[in-house]
């Protein structure tokens, strides 16, 4: 698929929150990629070679245990940057990140970024603050994962991956969203079948609808509001 580059207004928040002259400075070493659905874009303990910063889309960064199964840790989107352990002086990392919902991305090579994201740039101390945030929103998933229903987080899932893919509707199965939140897909479709008889959100194979976010809105925990305020305050949201 043929994937366009804005030369002047990058569509990831990080990029576009750094001087237009910084951005201009690293655009040759952006290269527009469109990532698949399911795209591995490193695997647990193999060396990671790019660093992505989604447009659109949502990658999932998985903690995954020896017999093979995998959960959710936190999701990231075009507030952020897919590689962070890069930054972090890592080579490798024990967890798994692959596409969750497909979409375009600029990715830079690891040795590249290296180079070029020095203490000096001004990337380098906004990278420093969204370490931060994504951290917050780990802890913040966790204790959401742990005292909140199912219900609550479909809702905050949902709200999240609509801000990160800019559109009412995106691909998504009830195994799959099961996988994230934790739970039977069973229990998804429970839930789902409710939120969609209020006429929240329509659903039809295998695409997702939003009808009503501020349905959502009503329904979901404070969780989605406190990580939300988080990023636009790193970024200058609304």
């Amino acid at each position: 698929m043929s994937v366009s580059q804005n030369s002047h207004n990058p569509v990831n928040r990080l990029l576009g929150a750094i001087p237009p002259e910084e951005y201009q400075r690293l655009l040759p070493h952006l290269k527009p990629v469109f990532l698949e659905y399911k795209q591995i874009l490193y695997q647990p303990n193999e060396p990671i070679e790019h660093v992505y910063f989604p447009n659109n889309g949502v990658i999932s960064l998985l903690t995954v245990m020896e017999n093979g199964e995998a959960v959710e840790v936190a999701t990231v989107g075009n507030e952020g940057m897919i590689g962070l352990p890069v930054f972090l002086e890592a080579n490798t990392i024990p967890g798994q990140a692959f596409s969750q919902i497909p979409g375009e991305a600029l990715q830079m090579r690891a040795d590249v970024f290296k180079r070029e994201v020095t203490s000096a740039s001004p990337l380098f101390k906004l990278l420093q603050s969204y370490t931060q945030a994504l951290f917050n929103l780990i802890a913040q998933s966790a204790a959401c994962n742990r005292l909140h229903s199912i219900e609550e987080r479909f809702c905050r899932w949902m709200l999240m991956t609509q801000d990160r893919v800019g559109s009412n509707e995106f691909p998504l199965t009830h195994e799959f969203l099961g996988q994230m939140l934790g739970v039977r897909r069973a229990s998804v479709s429970v839930v789902a079948a409710t939120i969609q008889k209020a006429g929240f959100i329509s659903y039809r194979r295998g695409k997702m609808s939003i009808l009503d976010r501020e349905g959502l809105e009503d329904i979901t925990c404070e969780c989605y509001g406190i990580v939300k305020a988080e990023f636009d305050r790193l970024l200058g949201g609304n």
